[in-house]
């Protein structure tokens, strides 16, 4: 076993593929609380808005986490784990 450290996340990539993911499970649910009763308070609108604001909202959040990540990583050597090959 060798033990590793991630010493940088990449943001645009993260945060892409955290965004994209996001619109995966939130439009299901998305549809799934508009079909409640009393779920339809804004309309169809919240089926369309929700999981675009969704994919916005998890880009801009993953993409800062990963810089505040990144600058702190050079500080405290990032998160580490063992790996082995097999």
């Amino acid at each position: 076993m060798s033990k590793r450290h991630i010493k940088r996340l990449p943001p645009h990539q993260n945060a892409k593929v955290f965004a994209v993911t996001s619109l995966v499970f939130v439009s299901p649910f998305a549809l799934f609380a508009s079909a409640m009763p009393g779920g339809n308070a804004f309309g169809g609108v919240f089926i369309l808005l929700a999981p675009l604001i969704y994919l916005v909202i998890g880009y801009l959040m993953t993409a800062v986490w990963c810089l505040i990540y990144n600058l702190l990583a050079k500080y405290t050597g990032g998160i580490e784990y063992e790996s082995e090959t097999v």
